[in-house]
């Protein structure tokens, strides 16, 4: 392999490069990957085979990940980076375009200037990432549907962690009675120190029901794509169907690792895809079948659809009000939402609304980016009577008619 002027290996030089920038994804998604780190995986790659995925995934994890909660987040950029190809090939990823806007930004007066002059224009930029941030998935090309695709797949849709009622040991909190008499019996009475418990915590679950029919075609992609982040942030915790003219379980093929091979797990299994929409039926077989054996019970409930209903809006509005009993929180992703004007107007969506604790669009990056914190966020929301109910007022009742 020929040598560079400092000595080094072309293609080593590539790699170092490459696991430099992963390295800078890894701290932008929260990672701690310091330099003392990244210098650690660089000697570890030293001692493996760069163009076996496998080696440099486990070198990079054994390296860069600072505590166990670093490693969903590892994985999900890991995937997102590399994409199952860079690392096989050694080669550094294509450099990201700059897109240059020019804005007029008005320049410092001066005294030599004449009063009408309209003043300096300054170039600045604007970066891609940011523009696709908030471009409506369903208005991109390939190629900015596939940088997309990647962004959403760095998302970190973590529940937030709620109280259980099981206690553990802790160094302060609640006086901790028994283990504190046992440990004084065995001191012969003597009292060395007091003991202290506190309440568990775990996260708490997540459900989330994307509606695949026709109308959602557009966005039904990239919906399923935050499915599989959130369930990747979750997975013992998070449940995934989808929604149109049947119920589908797609929790089990959200789990691989890589995207694309969820992707096309999750549209196999999918028999009604870009079908029609009965969402009040398919709520139904849900809470029957899952939400009332414990699915749905405390959990954070996230339906993505537009609210085209083709069945009986009543009905929908009848298990709106049951999910809403059943769930701790419900949160409702309409890509519609962010259209200028919009009304929720259809007799689906005016049936769901009342029993909506947080409405919120789902039609790009930055929408999702929301939804994301509306989840994480959901576990520090109004505290429901008996898991499910609203506190205040009761709901007003759904509006009948389609």
């Amino acid at each position: 392999m020929p040598e560079g002027e400092d000595g080094r290996a072309a293609g080593t030089w590539d790699v170092t490069e490459t696991m430099v920038g992963f390295a800078r994804t890894l701290r932008a998604a929260g990672v701690g990957a310091d330099p003392e780190r990244v210098q650690a995986m660089l000697r570890a790659l030293d001692h493996v085979d760069v163009l076996n995925p496998g080696d440099v995934y486990w070198a990079g994890r054994l390296t860069l990940c600072a505590d166990p909660a670093d490693v969903a987040r590892y994985d999900r950029c890991f995937a997102a980076y590399f994409s199952g190809e860079v690392a096989r090939r050694g080669r550094r990823p294509p450099p990201m375009a700059v897109i240059r806007e020019r804005v007029a930004l008005p320049a410092e007066p001066s005294d030599e200037e004449v009063p009408d002059d309209p003043g300096d224009v300054r170039a600045a930029t604007a970066s891609p990432v940011e523009v696709l941030r908030h471009r409506d998935v369903a208005r991109l090309t390939l190629a900015e549907r596939a940088e997309v695709n990647r962004l959403i797949a760095l998302l970190d849709a973590s529940a937030e962690l709620r109280r259980t009622r099981r206690f553990a040991a802790a160094p302060s909190g609640r006086l901790d009675r028994q283990r504190t008499v046992r440990m004084v019996l065995r001191k012969g009475g003597e009292i060395s120190r007091l003991h202290h418990r506190t309440h568990r915590r775990k996260p708490r679950r997540i459900v989330l029901l994307v509606d695949v029919s026709g109308s959602m075609s557009p966005y039904a992609d990239a919906l399923l794509r935050f499915s599989h982040a959130a369930l990747r942030s979750g997975a013992r915790t998070t449940e995934v169907f989808a929604v149109g003219t049947r119920l589908t379980r797609l929790t089990r093929e959200l789990r691989h690792r890589e995207a694309d091979s969820a992707m096309t797990a999750a549209s196999a299994a999918i028999p009604d895809w870009s079908g029609g929409t009965r969402l009040g039926v398919e709520l139904k077989e849900f809470l029957d079948r899952f939400g009332q054996r414990g699915v749905a019970r405390g959990a954070i409930v996230v339906i993505a659809s537009d609210g085209w209903e083709r069945g009986d809006a009543s009905l929908l509005g009848e298990q709106m009000a049951r999910l809403h009993r059943l769930a701790h929180r419900v949160v409702w992703a309409n890509p519609h939402k962010a259209r200028p004007g919009y009304e929720p107007l259809t007799a689906g969506m005016a049936a769901a609304l009342p029993y909506i604790d947080d409405f919120v669009a789902g039609h790009s990056v930055g929408a999702l980016e929301e939804l994301a914190d509306k989840v994480g966020t959901a576990a520090f929301g109004p505290r429901r009577a008996g898991g499910g109910g609203r506190t205040g007022p009761p709901p007003r009742p759904a509006p009948k008619g389609t």
